[in-house]
């Protein structure tokens, strides 16, 4: 995937991910400089209160592996019934059906 004619980041996702997730009224946490955060924490805690709904996600290129820290994180979400996971450029259409609320 290319933006502007140029090789996607992973930080230029992180912001298509969040400028849409704003659009659609979620509030959004991103702890910008983690290097005194908690190891693997996700980047991003996504909160709808108007839904109920809670996401943490780990933004990743197609092809980037998650650190055993980060899968624990992720697993202990969900452990706790909170949804999210590892958002992807290649699974844009469900993320913008999950952020718009009318997916899964």
């Amino acid at each position: 995937m290319r933006l502007n004619g140029r090789p996607l980041t992973e930080k230029a996702f992180l912001g298509m991910v969040l400028k849409l997730a704003r659009l659609h009224r979620w509030l959004c946490y991103h702890t910008h400089d983690s290097r005194r955060s908690a190891a693997g924490f996700p980047d991003l805690i996504l909160l709808h209160p108007e839904m109920g709904v809670m996401l943490a996600v780990e933004v990743k290129l197609d092809g980037g592996r998650l650190r055993p820290e980060q899968k624990r994180w992720l697993e202990a979400f969900r452990a706790c019934g909170i949804g999210g996971g590892v958002w992807r450029p290649q699974d844009w259409d469900l993320i913008e059906l999950t952020l718009r609320r009318d997916g899964p």
